[in-house]
Formats: structure tokens, sequence, C-alpha cells
């Protein structure tokens, strides 16, 4: 259906409760809101996908001109070689991989793998020991669902483990779903960092049993713990729960920070692209653990953007919304605005009345950023660091190298003037 059916449907239904007998009408206020705010979504789409329609056109003219002034415009309109989905520097990993030798070592009823990436990275699970087979594993209850997978406490050789087994609707109907898996389970495999979640293993036979085996957290999300579990706008008669302590939430920030300083200095570097805060998960401890790397990429030295939009919109930098190249410092971006909502403690945007389309709407003209937590609530520097991590420009955004730098120095400050401040009390 149209836009134009649409509203013109909307249109319909309110004049329709216009004209009903006030004996029918007690609960017509309430409808005729909810149709208005429909109708309004209705419009921020439009504006959104229009706006997004001149960026790409904008952007593929470019494509074109750059393809015809370097002469090779003929291999786009004639056909260029098949890659696999994530490129060359994706695949990249995978490619000192003996195939059909790793294939005489994988058992045999593994089924084949119609992608290469997938086989690729089946291989290297085989040859460095992290493969699974599906009757390895006694799944218990779940503990989290996602758009694509449940997430499970299981048993696996004696250990408690969670296990993130991905739908088999999901590959039937996603022709790119098989190197999509593979992806994730690439990335989790080279990871070796404290504030990374860790992969013990995987089992890749799609679509039926295809898992990560992960080690288990609390299950608690850094937006669980911020929250306290309160909706996106909590009832005005309701008392939220006061958010953590600030030494804690700066000391989440330096953890998440540390992580992606580690992802950022690999060789590939590992752009995630996906950051907020249920993508980020707590120890018992407390300690965060940076996880689900589904939409990650590789960008090796010598490449200097991605392009394509993912993530969520209200973490997604502006030049992802736009659909223009981008580079690690999208990530950069999506941190700033969680280390913003660290601070206020409240959700981005939550001060307006915005849907996630006209949020990416202003978001990406430049008009739009969450607000900023009170100056005397904030420890010194903190607030012009969250405004140069989302800076309009990505050249402009600090590397986490200097955010874990800074996100330190402020940490030490709270800690001090804490110390401080019980001595007075003390004295």
């Amino acid at each position: 259906m149209s836009g134009e059916d649409q509203h013109r449907g909307l249109r319909g239904r309110l004049s329709g409760f216009f004209s009903t007998p006030p004996s029918q009408n007690h609960r017509s206020s309430e409808q005729v809101a909810k149709l208005m705010e429909e109708l309004e979504r209705q419009r921020d789409l439009k504006e959104t996908y229009k706006a997004r329609l001149e960026s790409t056109q904008e952007y593929l003219r470019f494509c074109l001109e750059v393809a015809q002034e370097h002469g090779f415009l003929h291999l786009i309109s004639d056909g260029a070689p098949q890659q696999s989905p994530h490129g060359d520097a994706e695949a990249e990993p995978a490619t000192n991989v003996d195939t059909d030798d790793a294939d005489e070592d994988y058992p045999a009823e593994a089924p084949p793998c119609d992608d290469p990436y997938l086989a690729a990275t089946r291989n290297l699970a085989v040859q460095h020991g992290w493969s699974v087979a599906p009757d390895e594993i006694e799944l218990h209850e779940v503990i989290g669902r996602g758009t694509t997978a449940d997430i499970h406490r299981a048993t696996w050789r004696g250990l408690d483990v969670a296990v993130k087994w991905v739908r088999p609707e999901f590959f039937r109907s996603n022709p790119s779903g098989e190197a999509f898996f593979a992806q994730e389970a690439d990335v989790l495999s080279r990871q070796r960092h404290p504030h990374v979640l860790r992969l013990l293993g995987a089992c890749l036979r799609p679509p039926d049993s295809c898992f990560l085996v992960t080690e288990l957290l609390s299950g608690a999300t850094l937006g669980e713990w911020l929250h306290g579990g309160r909706e996106r706008r909590p009832r005005a008669s309701s008392s939220p729960p006061p958010p953590p302590p600030l030494v804690d939430r700066v000391s989440r920030a330096l953890e998440i920070a540390l992580a992606m300083w580690h992802l950022h200095e690999q060789t590939p570097r590992v752009v995630h692209r996906d950051l907020k805060p249920s993508n980020v998960l707590l120890d018992a401890d407390l300690r965060a653990r940076v996880t689900d790397f589904g939409h990650a990429r590789f960008l090796p030295d010598g490449k200097e953007a991605l392009t394509g939009e993912t993530g969520t919109y209200v973490y997604m930098a502006p030049e992802v919304i736009r659909c223009e190249p981008y580079t690690e410092k999208c990530d950069v971006y999506s941190f700033g605005i969680m280390l913003n909502e660290l601070m206020t403690a409240e959700h981005p945007y939550i001060e307006t009345s915005y849907g996630p389309s006209k949020i990416a709407l202003n978001v990406a003209n430049g008009t739009l950023r969450p607000k900023l937590p009170e100056r005397d609530a904030c420890p010194t520097g903190l607030t012009d660091l969250i405004c140069r991590t989302w800076d309009a420009e990505p050249s402009n955004r600090p590397s986490f190298a200097t955010i874990s730098l800074a996100l330190r120095e402020i940490k030490q400050q709270i800690v001090q003037q804490r110390e401080y401040n019980q001595h007075s009390n003390y004295a």
C-alpha cells in the first residue's frame, strides 16, 4: 500500500469517529490520538525515504563518474566477477586454508556449504579445535531472544555456557544468511580480550544446526543495568529507580572503550557497526563484554571505507544513515551516544516525541543530537568528550585510544573527589 493510500485510509477513519453518536464515542479521543500519531509516523517515514533516496542517487552518480574517469565503467555495466557477500576483505583471513585437506578431517555427516566463506570458516574451526557437533550440546532454558536467534543456557563438556542458536528460517529466507553467520563466528574466534565476549566453539551446519558457544554471563545487558528495566517513556506517576553510581557508569564506558580500541587496532581492523547497550553484556562482577558481531566487518589497511546501511537508527552515525562510505569512526559515534546515555541515565532522544525514522532524518542532516548531561552533574571534560565523539565530521572524532585515556583520567577524578568528600565528612 502506498503512503498516499495509507493517509487516505487514516483520514477516512478519523472522519468516521467525528460522526459517531456520543453514546458510542467514549473511547474516541484515545483512538483519534493513536491515529494521529500513526499519521505523523507515516509522514516521517515518507520524508526519511525521500531524503535517503536523494542521498543514494547522489552517491551512485558519484560512483559512476569515478568509474568512467578511471576507465572501468564497463565492469559495472557488463557485470563483475562474483565475490563473497562480505567482500575480499572479510574472506581474507581464510585464504590460507587448504579446503581439500580440511574437508577430509571434517565429520562425514556435515552438510556441504553453499557459501565459500562459511566453508572456509568451518574448515578453520576444525583445524583449530573450536568446531562443535550438535550432539555435544545439552540445551536448557532460553535466556534471551533476538531477531534471528535464541540464546540458551546450556552445558558443553561439563561447562555452563551460553548458546546462540540461529533459527533455521533465517537461512531459508536470507540468501546471505550463511555468510552472515560465518562473519560473526570468524570475528569472534579471533578475539582474546577481557572485555569482548569469548567464543568457545561453534557449529556451522545450516540451516538446522548453526550456533555459537560462548562464556555464560549474568545475562544482564548494559541497558538493563543502567535503566533497571524501565521503558523508554516511564509513566509520570512512577518513580524511576536511581541509576548506578557515577564511577560505575564511567567504569563501564571505559571497559567498552578498551574493547573497541582492541578491535580497531587489529589487522585487519574490526568495525562493529551495531554498538549499543543491548549488545554489551555484564558478568557477575559487572564488567562489560562487547558482543553480537553479526554486523561486524573487517577493514584492512589500504581500504579506506565500507558502505551499506546497518545498525540501529538511534545509535547510527550520520554518514551510515546517508549511505555514504564510512570507516571505524562510525563506532566512535555510536559509543558517544552510549556514553551520553550512561551519563544522563536516560534513553537517547527521550526528550523528543520523534520516532526512529524522524530521528534518523534529523541526525543525518546534522540538526539533532541527544540532550547532554547537566554541567554540574558531569565531571570536567566529559561533556566535551561526548560532543567530539558524535561530531558530524568523522575525521574529527577521537580514536578509542584517546577516548580510553580520557575516561581513565575522568574516573580518577571521580575517585579522588569521592575520597576527599569522605575524608571531609570524617574530619
